[in-house]
């Protein structure tokens, strides 16, 4: 994974709504941030699954900073 996409990522994690954040389960709040970051990005099938994989290892520290705003 470049780090273009990883700045893209917590971009749109900084950039959405705490509450977006917050009332999504997290299968779906997976699907919505590689969404969300697809749509600037282009990204292939692999990176998908690289970003999707990072995104769930992360998905603690992501509710953590939803909470905090």
């Amino acid at each position: 994974m470049t780090p273009a996409i990883l700045r893209q990522l917590w971009s749109v994690v900084e950039a959405t709504q705490a509450h977006t954040l917050l009332k999504l389960d997290d299968a779906s709040l997976v699907q919505w941030l590689i969404k969300q970051t697809t749509t600037k990005t282009s990204l292939d099938g692999s990176q998908t699954d690289v970003l999707s994989d990072y995104i769930r290892s992360r998905l603690s520290l992501i509710r953590d900073l939803a909470q905090d705003r």
